[in-house]
């Protein structure tokens, strides 16, 4: 826009030193030159585009690629059969934005399409990211302690519904909300059994290979339902189409 303003100031300033009968002339090459320059800056929006679309598809390509890692689920909470021929596992941090963004955009999505019917049993496991997020470690306790009470799912969905609301005093009012005894949840705060299972899910994580959150990890279910085959890892709040191919892929194999 710089440029072409500059040569029309140019153009006109020639113009101004010319006879009259010469200024339609000049005017005619002026709007023929405007309209060269508009179209192409016009080819170069378009190439633009495309670079940017086409940088998007090699970075979901980059954060999609096959693995070989056998995962233990069975004392993990999850969502949707047993018995599902297909495992979705997510290692996530309460605190994450990325995994907030995957809470409220595709996981529903999941739910609707593949958990609620059977088809895939989705498996959550910690792994707060305490170097950069400092209540991400005493969240994940909170939704362990709700899940000695049977509510680890409301408690996991209200603490993505609010990442910045984690405090000790945002954990109590969390706990009184999905119908825990605040006096319990605390005491239960207190002890360190749930930090020993959350450093166990990170210790498995960081050996299937994970560095961000969330990472996610989908493969048959094992024959006891207690381990999940992952074949694909997924990094980052991909898309709902990514998850879909991958778990399409597999139900398709397993028929």
């Amino acid at each position: 826009m710089v440029v072409l303003v500059a040569i029309l100031l140019a153009l006109l300033l020639v113009a101004d030193g010319q006879p009259a009968s010469a200024q339609p002339d000049q005017l005619r090459a002026l709007q023929q030159e405007i309209e060269e320059l508009k179209a192409g800056q016009l080819r170069l929006g378009q190439e633009l585009q495309e670079l940017k679309s086409l940088l998007r598809q090699r970075e979901v390509v980059s954060r999609v690629r096959p693995v070989d890692v056998v995962l233990d689920v069975r004392d993990a909470p999850f969502k949707g059969d047993r018995s599902a021929r297909v495992t979705l596992v997510e290692f996530a941090d309460y605190e994450c934005q990325f995994c907030a963004r995957h809470f409220h955009v595709t996981l529903p999505q999941l739910e609707r399409d593949y958990i609620r019917t059977g088809k895939v049993r989705y498996v959550f496991r910690d792994f707060p990211l305490q170097s950069l997020h400092k209540e991400a470690l005493r969240a994940a306790e909170a939704a362990s302690c709700a899940g000695t009470r049977g509510k680890f799912w409301e408690m996991h969905d209200r603490l993505f519904a609010g990442p910045k609301s984690l405090g000790p005093h945002d954990l109590r009012r969390h706990a009184e909300a999905v119908g825990l005894d605040a006096r319990e949840f605390e005491q239960c705060l207190a002890t360190t059994n749930h930090a020993a299972k959350i450093q166990r899910d990170m210790v498995d994580g960081q050996k299937a290979g994970v560095r961000a959150t969330p990472t996610f990890f989908i493969g048959p279910t094992g024959t006891d339902g207690q381990t999940v085959k992952a074949t694909t890892m997924l990094v980052g709040a991909q898309p709902y189409a990514v998850f879909r191919e991958a778990i399409e892929g597999l139900l398709s194999a397993s028929r």
